[in-house]
């Protein structure tokens, strides 16, 4: 069982598949995600919901017509006060806290 308060901030991908990202989680279960290299920041980056129950994380992003949802579903192995980790089948993610 994880402390989904440590996951409220800033955090930044060191590894998993590119792009690197940027997440942010509020603590009203809010976020956003954004990649520079896309030309999107932390202000025009895409919205999403978050829940964490245990060490499952769902997030639900709302896409740009704002109607149409995606639902992801992580197992988190790893929340720190500085590190995120988190898989699905297919791929492993990490981050650290900025």
């Amino acid at each position: 069982m994880f402390d989904e308060s440590l996951l409220i901030g800033k955090w930044e991908q060191k590894s998993g598949p590119p792009p690197v990202l940027f997440y942010r989680y509020d603590s009203n279960g809010n976020g956003v995600t954004w990649n520079p290299d896309e030309g999107y920041t932390e202000l025009n980056g895409q919205k999403f919901t978050w829940r964490l129950i245990k060490s499952e994380l769902t997030q639900i992003h709302l896409m740009e017509s704002g109607t149409n949802k995606i639902k992801f579903i992580f197992t988190v192995t790893e929340l720190t006060s500085t590190t995120l980790k988190y898989k699905d089948e297919l791929s492993r993610w990490s981050f650290t806290k900025l």
